[in-house]
Parts: structure tokens; sequence; C-alpha cells
């Protein structure tokens, strides 16, 4: 992907992956490298990492962490629908609010 994609998720929407070893999961997004075109989703792509010890660890050891997958085997999940959806953009005396494509439930904004 180019440096300047853009990715449909932001930090802290709900999710549901629909493609790949993880599909039928939900989760929250933690981070997104839209230069990647990839997210992490909390407790989706779970990898083993050998971690050396450190002054936090010190003992080391083999640790569960999450791994990046492709921005396109998620989707919004939609709490009021309980489906995943597409997100459409309103203009709103505040400005421009996300909005559910089936329900029209505006989308949480979750961002740090």
């Amino acid at each position: 992907m180019s440096a300047d994609s853009k990715i449909h998720v932001k930090t802290g929407d709900t999710v549901m992956v629909i493609s790949g070893k993880d599909s039928g999961k939900k989760g929250r997004v933690l981070a997104v490298f839209p230069g990647k075109g990839r997210v992490v989703v909390e407790k989706v792509n779970i990898v083993k990492k050998h971690q050396k010890p450190t002054k936090d660890l010190p003992q080391g050891g083999i640790l569960d962490k999450e791994a990046p997958i492709a921005s396109s085997n998620v989707m919004l999940y939609c709490t009021e629908c309980n489906s995943v959806t597409r997100r459409s953009v309103k203009q709103t005396a505040e400005g421009k609010v996300r909005v559910c494509k089936k329900c029209g439930h505006n989308l949480p904004d979750k961002r740090k």
C-alpha cells in the first residue's frame, strides 16, 4: 500500500474480522498503521513472542501478543443493529459524524 492510503477504521472502533483464521471474532482496534494498511485488534491474531529478559520483565519467556492484520479483513461493527456495516459521513451542526449505513445510528468516536 502507498504511504498516503486511508483506512476505514480508527483506534478504539469495534470491528469484526471477516476473513482469515480469526474470522467471526470481535474486538477493539488498538493501533492503526495507514502506511502498511494494517490494524491491531484486541484478542485477534495472537502470536508467540520470545522475549529476552529486561528490567521490566526480568525472567523473560514466551509471551502472547496481538499482531497486525490487513485492514481489508475487518469491518466496522455497529452495536445498535448488532451487525457489521459500512460507515457513512453526515454533516451536522457539530461537524462531520460517522453513522451506520444500516441503521443510521451514530458510530461512537472513541479515539484517544
